[in-house]
């Protein structure tokens, strides 16, 4: 076999990845075109970034998508991975804002067009380092039909769905307080805020009333926003301030008038149980207002600077202003005391700026209507979450949800299709430009300033990939697709959008399944963050171990849902299974040299339908486990079955006759050998594509690539379930003398006799295996006695279901010299013994240890006194 002589000995990923990705990707493998005649099974990748660095949770989510796609590929079915990148409005534009700052440019020295112009440059130049990245991890998704949420596909499906739900009246454009990132310099949406608990503190101020020397006692976080207050709330229950209700307060500094109001939000066991409330600057405050009808009074700007409704304060910053409004407080006789105070911040979840705020003019999603066919979506069963358990999330979520901002104050971005004439105040929203006023024939139109939230075009991306609002032959084929694959962390973001969009624009759901996925969280349990410096670049591993490691290590040990601990003993690991399965693959082709297929007759032994009954198993389990999403599950099942089955035992068996036999018997164990460990390849190609393309293009008889290979078949596999039970009982006999060699120092060349006293039924069993219990056991002889027989004198004992086996070490170990080194042993365990029953009946050390410590000793003591009862029955054997 010529092949054989071409692998090489050592396994170098690099060598590898790059060539079977290029062979892959110019061969057009990825790549399905529509066929009625087969099954579809579609998934649309999540959108990085485009500007964005693959990240472990990239690398997570795109090796879960690709074991997918390449095993249902295999399964037959005609497949779509159809990946694309996401234009991410803030994230973008801040890179290229400071990428222009370091020459001293800003957005506006450019003006709108120049400044796109640099962002589409800025795109295309970091579009290309993303999708190198995806490639390098081995994602076989179809980038033939790669997409751009600004494409002009995408773009315009954006205006198309903008257009409909503005007509519908479900877009609108109202005042209402929004979430303000004064760095960005835009709105961000509710799911946007990321709230961090802090230290913090907690005022208490004194209000006066009006008319009155009393006062009635606030707290408060953010003091800096008083001056914006427009009433004082107390809860209507709270007999402490019911006589206050209806009363005026003097608001101090300003000298407002402001009114005293019973509300129910208000909580009694919060600071004083009075509070300030300023509409402008608090969602709370914002509803309260609406429902009592106060005045809203902006005091922070959109640069969080305090504007001329502060007066004095006007041009601080909040938290300038904040401190200059406790001093004057203090010197007020106002200021009652702070207490320490954590609380949750709200932040940007772009660049970690407090967020503000502030009551704007912003566009809208009216989200009730919306949300509730895509509540029902799920309860019906249409769709189904994987873990089951985020099917309560998101409805809980979508239960509860609030109107959705969508306009952002971004130059990059869809812009949002509304033009406004200035001469007779008509608002015109439609997809093209229009020349004119539709209302008074003015040609003064402006458009809207602002473009689309970024999640708002990728809401739509199920079907505005594969080509609506036109009606294309791959959105009726692919549509809707089988499965979402994404983190628990943009349920909120993504998956629920998606659903009622498409809902609303397909009238069908746009997924079957939703898998979600855990975090992938440094080895303390922690987020990777910037912050924290605890990432890890998931390309720095690829480059040091290879994807194929990298893909298994972030499988292995990953249920659905939950989680996932990066730990570099895991990865090791993973490299060693790599290489494991090199060198066995190696190993069968390096003894594949005079193998002709079909030229002898195949007789199956034990160890042959052992191993093919298991490899059935093990095939059988393996599509159950991907079936459910178990992916964990899956690649743990195919390691076992590589490293101890196949090669710390089959190979072992089939050597006895690969180097003893010719003929039949030979040639039978290469072709098991064989058709294993092509199967074993078919299996792990989905989880570890390089390596297993690599080898399959070794083995005999294969033609063309692995990834287009068939998905075997159990049912088409003979079953051998006597064998597997009769094989096991074989194996267990070799467990028990192995383990007795080891425990009695039997020197390695040294060769054993073996006695075994067994019933009738075993013993035909056993009779069996003989030759691979004198092979793996490195036995002389092999003798079968009946139960009861008088056992051999100085012998080693074993137990196996019922079977005695025996090992006499006369001549086999010097046993004056053994029993001499075991007595030895049993002195050191007795020395340690005594120390740790004086230690654990010490009452100093019991009363001043940490309890672990103290388990931890208790624990030695049971340890060292079974080795000692283990060395004491080894002394009795011995001596007779």
């Amino acid at each position: 076999m010529e092949q054989a002589k071409n692998i090489s000995t050592t396994y170098d990923p690099k060598k590898v990845e790059e060539k079977w990705y290029r062979y892959w990707e110019e061969n057009h493998f990825f790549h399905d075109e529509v066929n009625r005649e087969q099954e579809a099974f579609s998934i649309v990748m999540p959108p990085p970034n485009v500007t964005g660095q693959l990240h472990m949770g990239h690398a997570l989510d795109n090796t879960i998508q690709d074991i997918l796609t390449r095993w249902r590929r295999m399964q037959g079915y005609n497949t779509l991975w159809l990946p694309g990148t996401d234009h991410a409005g803030i994230a973008t534009q801040a890179r290229v804002e400071e990428n222009l700052a370091q020459s001293n440019i800003s957005k506006y020295d450019l003006g709108r067009e120049k400044f796109l112009e640099k962002v589409w440059e800025w795109k295309k130049h970091y579009h290309a380092r993303i999708s190198k990245q995806l490639r390098l991890l081995g994602s076989s998704c179809d980038w033939d039909r790669e997409r751009f949420t600004m494409d002009e596909g995408c773009s315009q499906a954006v205006q198309e769905v903008f257009v409909k739900l503005y007509e519908k009246g479900l877009i609108y454009r109202g005042s209402y307080i929004i979430n303000w990132c004064p760095k960005c310099q835009t709105t961000i949406s509710d799911i946007e805020v990321e709230h961090t608990e802090k230290e913090g503190k907690l005022y208490y101020l004194r209000y006066p009333i009006k008319d009155s020397e009393a006062f009635i006692p606030i707290a408060t976080t953010r003091p800096e926003t008083m001056l914006g207050d427009t009433a004082v709330a107390v809860n209507p229950e709270d007999e402490r301030y019911r006589d206050l209700i209806g009363l005026t307060v003097l608001l101090p500094i300003v000298n407002r008038e402001i009114p005293i109001i019973a509300d129910a939000y208000v909580d009694p066991s919060f600071g004083t149980g009075a509070v300030k409330i300023t509409p402008a600057h608090d969602p709370n405050d914002f509803e309260i207002g609406l429902r009592h009808h106060l005045p809203q009074i902006s005091v922070i700007d959109k640069e969080a600077k305090m504007t001329a409704e502060a007066g004095k304060y006007q041009g601080m910053d909040r938290y300038e202003c904040r401190a200059k409004l406790i001093e004057e407080f203090k010197s007020l006789g106002l200021f009652d005391r702070i207490e320490e105070h954590a609380h949750a911040v709200g932040e940007c979840y772009r660049c970690g700026t407090v967020i503000e705020p502030l009551v704007s003019p912003q566009w809208f999603v009216k989200m009730k209507p919306l949300a509730e066919p895509a509540i029902q979506a799920v309860l019906d069963g249409q769709i189904r979450f994987v873990p089951e358990r985020f099917t309560k999330i998101y409805i809980g979520w979508l239960e509860n949800i609030r109107d959705w901002c969508i306009s952002r104050q971004l130059w990059w971005g869809h812009r949002i299709p509304v033009w406004y004439c200035p001469d007779c105040g008509e608002v015109i929203c439609r997809k093209e430009p229009p020349q004119s006023c539709t209302k008074c024939g003015s040609n003064h139109l402006e458009q809207d300033p602002d473009v689309l939230d970024t999640w708002f075009s990728s809401a739509l991306w199920p079907f505005s990939t594969l080509g609506w609002p036109e009606q294309t032959e791959d959105l009726s084929y692919y549509y809707p697709t089988s499965v979402l694959v994404t983190g628990r962390d943009i349920i909120f973001f993504w998956v629920a959008r998606m659903i009622f969009m498409g809902l609303e624009f397909m009238k069908q759901e746009p997924f079957k399944e939703v898998f979600i996925h855990g975090l992938v969280l440094d080895a303390l349990g922690r987020k990777m963050s910037k912050s924290l410096g605890n990432g890890v670049d998931p390309l720095e591993i690829i480059d040091r171990y290879g994807a194929d490691t990298l893909r298994f290590m972030l499988v292995t040990g990953n249920t659905p849902g939950n989680d996932l601990r990066f730990q570099e003993e895991r990865l090791e690991a993973a490299r060693n299974f790599a290489n494991k399965i090199w060198n066995a693959s190696r190993f069968v082709m390096m003894n594949l040299t005079d193998y002709s297929p079909g030229a002898e007759p195949i007789q199956f032994n034990m160890a042959d339908k052992w191993i093919l009954e298991r490899y059935r198993a093990t095939l059988t389990d393996v599509t159950r486990f991907l079936e459910k999403y178990e992916l964990g599950e899956a690649a743990r099942t195919l390691y076992e079955f590589i490293w101890s089955e196949f090669c710390d035992w089959y190979i072992e068996l089939a050597k006895l006759r690969l180097y003893k036999e010719t003929g039949a018997e030979k040639h039978t164990a290469q072709f098991v050998l064989t058709h294993v460990l092509k199967g074993i390849m078919q299996l792990l190609h989905p989880f570890m594509p390089f390596i297993t393309e690599e080898i399959w293009q070794h083995l005999p008889e294969n033609k063309g690539t692995i990834m287009l290979s068939s998905w075997p078949d159990p049912g088409e596999l003979a079953s051998y379930a006597q064998e597997e039970e009769d094989m096991n009982l074989v194996m267990d006999v070799v467990r028990s003398v192995r383990n007795i060699r080891a425990e009695m120092n039997v020197p390695l060349g040294k060769r054993v006799n073996m006695v075994i006293l067994t019933d009738e039924t075993s013993k035909a069993v056993l009779e069996k295996g003989k030759g691979y219990l004198a092979g793996l056991c490195q036995a002389d002889t092999v003798e079968f006695f009946p139960p009861h027989t008088e056992k051999p004198e100085q012998a080693a004992a074993a137990v196996v279901k019922g079977i005695e086996i025996f090992v006499p070490l006369k001549d086999l170990i010097d046993l004056d010299k053994e029993i001499s080194r075991l007595e030895k042993e049993v002195g050191n365990m007795d020395k340690e013994l005594a120390r740790l029953h004086g230690k654990l009946n010490n009452a100093d050390f019991l009363a001043k240890a940490p309890a672990q410590v103290v388990e931890k000793e208790k624990a030695k003591e049971e340890e060292y006194r079974l080795k000692k009862n283990a060395l004491l029955e080894r002394l009795i054997m011995l001596k007779g």
